[in-house]
């Protein structure tokens, strides 16, 4: 297939529709994952209508379908359908293939699977979300698991038709080796974290906020499934973790096909995205209220910028030449207050461009930017060069040096994992956008005087060399990366790296996770959550059909959950913090209902092509406790404790965090 990323957004759409390969077909074998033969089985529901029996769901034929009861009477949601392949599987996905005539009538939304091994005792849900009402076949993975029985129970009819009715015309069940003994299977060690529950979204996501609520806003672009040119319009998913919903909108009202965008959350928890399709468009999502909004135009017009939220509460971003013109994507400033983008021409883009073999098209792309103190911001990469900008005034901008004998590295991960001390983890990345090996480098980049050049110091590779992976940094100052391919190409599963890599900065050592259920490469994204687990998902946004699509999320539980025997761990909580609305310098009283031996703010994430400008974590050591009540002390600095919602963790003597209390940091 032809490589699409390289393609303006006009002539990408204009390939995807001449190329595009129709990823109907009622079962698929994919490279980690073939078709159970369906000869013998046995398939009930809780309704069907005379002529769309259960059993036209396992008949091979597409033009046939089961269907729930609709005459006389209309049998009411929600319904199952069941099952029994007459033995048990190791087993790690199923596939839906919506009727494929005229209607839609059916077509399921949201639903659960669920897996037994007797018929009686059945799973919490291995997946579960919400299906987009179109006619492709929708396969969904999950971790590997043993089962003779499948039951899918829809909730909904797709899209919020409203209808009772739910219609299957093809089931399948896949498993990543049919001769596999699902007697002796035992899944991964919970020392290698666990991948659990698969989130099925009606989107591919392309980018994702968490919000000040908890709940996760994922977008794809003008459709589910695709993207083009400027369109203003986008379609985007709320994932609510606290009930298991998940709810889809498609927003006109900003005006902003929101494709490749920079994201940064600002000081009142608005998640604010620049550019991309539309490339001057700024808009903002207020979670409190659930409102789309456009604001100031940008200055100069961009796509696959990166955006960083700064001390005193302004967004800075830099670059993007994926759209809106190529070359002098010199800096500006946002003011959330003031509603206005100014421009500064002495933050020069030229000194951050890597050497891509694309051009000044993909060299000012995704940079890893990061917020510090006397309001500065620090470029770490992809580029080898690394440099100090200055937002003030007209802005400047500093050489910080080299990351070592670090090459560009174009689409890898950098995590500051403490920012009390500046340290930042750089990890993977590649030469050039695409079509050239990816390394498994890593370094820690420790940020020194604020316009002095960084301390760059090489730690071990990764066991997987990866680009378009994520990195997310964990409560106890450890980082996950997911994700990523050893030889990246937009638009492919090739070369994927399934399992996640841990690195631990106390002891310089990186360790090999649990393997996620589906390649995570171009346009998949990962989050840090409350509960201090990750989910990750998307990849794909390649069109109707296309097999590289990735409409799921999965969430990780890291080993930090889990005792050595496998049991989850026992939790410590927080029970009362004296303040919940704080500036840097505070001291905070925190009052846990077991012992605690350290805390950690981890600031609210977003992610999109690689970047998360926003997470951070500060460590926090208690200056004296009372019993169950600590004392700690803020950062002063607000370049290090950014304004903005975090994540208050604890953590015990075992290293385990509690669910996070949310605090918000105010500007100075």
């Amino acid at each position: 297939m032809m490589d699409l990323s390289s393609l303006s957004p006009s002539r990408g759409v204009l390939y995807l529709v001449t190329l595009q390969v129709f990823f109907s077909l009622a079962s698929a074998q994919f490279p980690w994952a073939s078709a159970i033969s369906r000869t013998g089985w046995n398939v009930t529901a809780d309704s069907f209508q005379s002529g769309n029996e259960a059993a036209r769901a396992i008949d091979g034929n597409s033009s046939t379908f089961w269907h729930t009861a609709y005459s006389p009477t209309v049998a009411p949601l929600p319904h199952y359908i069941q099952v029994d392949m007459k033995k048990s599987y190791v087993i790690n996905g199923v596939s839906y293939q919506p009727r494929q005539d005229a209607s839609n009538n059916g077509n399921i939304g949201q639903h659960t699977v669920t897996l037994s091994n007797d018929g009686t005792t059945w799973s919490t849900p291995v997946q579960f979300g919400n299906w987009l009402s179109d006619k492709t076949t929708k396969s969904t993975f999950f971790s590997n698991a043993t089962a003779r029985y499948v039951r899918i129970t829809a909730q909904s009819e797709a899209q919020g038709a409203g209808n009772q009715w739910s219609s299957i015309a093809e089931l399948n069940i896949y498993s990543p080796d049919v001769n596999l003994d699902a007697s002796t299977f035992a899944p991964p060690p919970t020392s290698q974290g666990r991948w659990e529950s698969t989130i099925v979204l009606p989107i591919v996501a392309a980018a994702a906020a968490l919000s000040a609520q908890g709940n996760v806003v994922f977008w794809s672009a003008f459709r589910p499934d695709l993207f083009s040119g400027g369109t203003g319009q986008t379609l985007t998913t709320l994932w609510t973790p606290s009930s298991q919903t998940v709810t889809e909108r498609t927003v006109t009202e900003s005006h902003h096909d929101m494709f490749c965008p920079g994201i940064s959350l600002d000081a009142n928890g608005r998640i604010t995205v620049t550019g991309g399709n539309d490339s001057k468009n700024t808009s903002t999502y207020d979670p409190s209220s659930t409102v789309w909004a456009s604001t100031a135009e940008m200055v100069i017009a961009r796509g696959y910028q990166a955006s960083v939220t700064v001390g005193d509460g302004r967004i800075f971003t830099i670059g993007g030449s994926w759209s809106g013109g190529q070359g002098g994507k010199n800096g500006e400033i946002f003011s959330p207050s003031a509603n206005k983008w100014t421009s500064l021409p002495g933050a020069v883009v030229a000194p951050m461009l890597t050497a891509d073999a694309a051009g000044v098209y993909r060299a000012d792309n995704h940079a890893w930017l990061f917020a510090y103190k006397s309001n500065s911001v620090f470029q770490a990469g992809p580029s080898k060069n690394m440099n100090w900008y200055n937002v003030s005034g007209s802005g400047s901008y500093v050489s910080a040096g080299t990351r070592a004998a670090d090459g560009d590295s174009m689409c890898g991960n950098a995590v500051m994992f403490d920012a009390v001390s500046g340290s930042i983890l750089s990890a993977g990345g590649s030469p050039s956008y695409q079509d050239v090996s990816a390394t498994s480098n890593a370094h820690i980049i420790k940020l020194n005087n604020v316009g002095a050049a960084a301390t760059v110091t090489k730690v071990p590779n990764m066991s997987y060399a990866r680009a378009f992976a994520n990195g997310v940094a964990l409560p106890d100052g450890t980082v996950l990366i997911i994700g990523g391919q050893s030889y990246p190409v937009p638009f492919t599963d090739t070369t994927p790296a399934f399992p996640a890599e841990l690195f631990n900065p106390a002891t310089n050592t990186w360790r090999t996770m649990a393997s996620i259920a589906v390649p995570r490469t171009y346009h998949s994204v990962a989050l840090l959550l409350p509960d201090a687990t990750v989910v990750a998902g998307g990849g794909g946004l390649c069109g109707t059909g296309c097999a590289q699509n990735h409409f799921d999320l999965q969430v990780f539980t890291p080993p930090y959950l889990f005792n050595t025997d496998g049991s989850r761990a026992a939790r410590p909580a927080i029970t009362l913090v004296s303040a919940t609305q704080v500036r840097p310098g505070a001291t905070l009283s925190i009052t846990t209902a077991q012992a605690v031996t350290s805390f950690s703010l981890i600031r609210y994430g977003s992610a999109t092509h690689t970047v998360n400008t926003d997470q951070r974590r500060v460590p926090l050591t208690p200056l004296s406790v009372l019993g169950l009540v600590a004392t700690v002390t803020l950062p002063t600095d607000p370049g290090v404790l950014v304004p903005g919602y975090w994540m208050l963790f604890a953590i015990n003597s075992a290293g385990v965090p509690s669910v996070a209390t949310t605090i918000k940091v105010l500007t100075s």
